[in-house]
């Protein structure tokens, strides 16, 4: 399965997902398997309308099946969070009460901090086609809204699970922005840079190309910034000093190929 490998630890733990009647068993497969990829496990339902355990649920997690074998039902939210101490409720629509309003990122950096804390937190959710109703909402203490597009903010059940999921995870993800990805070769060595482009500034003085003096060095400059940022490997440093060879000797006879 494309995007697994049971080779590698998992991730687990993290805030409590509650799913307030959920209508179609699919969404709650997709939500568990958003759930699964951020590193949450715990998956709560209130009165799914399609009942549980629900087959398409399960087809459609895509093996996030500790996510399903571990979903809780509940008959009322109040239940469902019972045991929480902090709970976030996503939803677009504003309502006519006094409580904080964040982002997913400022919510996941609090749930961190919370969670680290030894607290129990939960992320609330309300059914595909009407959201949270007043009553559910007023459960949680924190409101979370997705800034997306004013006139046209509304998201999937799953869509919303994964965004404040994703958000969690990455609060406490220290993967590097940014990295080189090495095959079979490594970087190349300054020295070995160095070396091409002291051999490229001789084929260049021998062509001409470096003939006003006053230019020079600022052209030669310039040339080992674009090998610079290039952070070019020694088979690709190799290469190069190929081309050089190959435009100082000029084409080999066939004779020779």
């Amino acid at each position: 399965m494309a995007g697994t490998d049971s080779s590698k630890e998992g991730v687990i733990g993290g805030p409590v997902v509650v799913l307030v009647e959920p209508q179609l068993g699919e969404n709650i497969g997709f939500a568990a398997r958003a759930m699964l990829n951020c590193g949450l496990t715990e998956l709560r339902l209130v009165r799914p309308r399609d009942g549980w355990p629900n087959v398409r649920a399960r087809e459609v997690a895509a093996g996030a099946d500790m996510v399903i074998d571990g979903a809780q039902v509940f008959e009322c939210t109040a239940d469902a969070v019972g045991d929480l101490s902090r709970v976030f409720a996503a939803t677009a629509r504003h309502r006519d009460m006094i409580m904080p309003v964040m982002t997913p990122r400022r919510a996941a950096e609090t749930l961190r901090a919370e969670t680290a804390a030894g607290l129990r937190c939960g992320l609330l959710f309300g059914p595909e086609r009407s959201g949270l109703a007043n009553e559910d909402a007023s459960l949680a203490d924190t409101i979370v809204q997705v800034p997306l597009n004013p006139a046209f903010s509304s998201l999937s059940l799953p869509q919303a699970v994964l965004v404040l999921a994703y958000e969690w995870f990455q609060a406490g993800d220290e993967t590097p922005p940014e990295e080189l990805v090495i095959g079979r070769t490594e970087p190349a060595s300054k020295a070995e840079l160095l070396n091409f482009l002291a051999r490229l500034e001789a084929a260049l003085e021998e062509t001409g190309f470096l003939k006003v003096a006053e230019k020079r060095a600022g052209m030669m400059r310039n040339i080992r910034n674009i090998f610079q940022r290039s952070r070019l490997t020694d088979q690709e440093v190799r290469a190069l000093h190929g081309v050089i060879s190959a435009f100082a000797f000029g084409p080999r006879d066939k004779e020779e190929e």
